[in-house]
């Protein structure tokens, strides 16, 4: 049986025992908080419980590194999205130690890519058409420094409602301390 396969009958049995019940909420996060933290798995429990939070009380958006890279991207669209029409009202951005991004070696990745059958022809394509893919797959050397980015891009973005606070912390995904970045 796959992983979807175990889930999908996983599934049945939490919908059949309405076991969704202890998790009903709407839309709107409680503490009208939005998060933007890395989609490491040792995250998915250790966060919400460290922060204190349960289900319904934030909007947490997750990507690799918790990187805000663009200022009109995804990850800023959702930001306001949240803010202007889910009835968030601050923003944290929310990076962890021992993080995959510190480490990530693009040369590594493109390899990994053309040994998984990404033809050549197609990188060679992005990088004529102005993709350097070296930058786009790049980490980040220190944690503090990019979260501090990232704060910055979400502080000092043209629509970010005026009052909006900001904050930066970074977690131990072994103990789930919390350090502070800026707040």
């Amino acid at each position: 049986m796959s992983v979807v396969q175990e889930m999908l009958a996983f599934n049945e049995r939490f919908v059949a025992e309405k076991q969704y019940e202890q998790f009903v909420s709407d839309k709107f996060p409680d503490k009208k908080v939005v998060i933007l933290t890395c989609m490491d798995a040792r995250l998915t429990e250790l966060l919400p419980h460290a922060l204190g939070l349960k289900n319904g009380d934030a909007k947490i958006i997750k990507n690799a590194g918790a990187i805000l890279s663009h200022p009109f991207g995804s990850v800023m669209r959702s930001i306001l999205v949240a803010l202007y029409a889910l009835g968030a009202e601050e923003v944290v951005v929310i990076g962890h130690h021992d993080c995959g991004m510190s480490t990530i070696d693009p040369k590594h990745m493109i390899n990994e890519m053309k040994d998984r059958g990404i033809d050549q022809q197609i990188l060679h394509t992005l990088e004529v058409s102005g993709v350097d893919l070296n930058q786009w797959l790049r980490g980040f050397t220190s944690v503090q420094e990019s979260v501090a980015h990232s704060v910055s891009l979400v502080k000092n973005h043209p629509l970010l409602p005026p009052g909006t606070n900001v904050h930066g912390l970074v977690i131990d995904p072994a103990t789930g301390k919390l350090d502070i970045v800026d707040c």
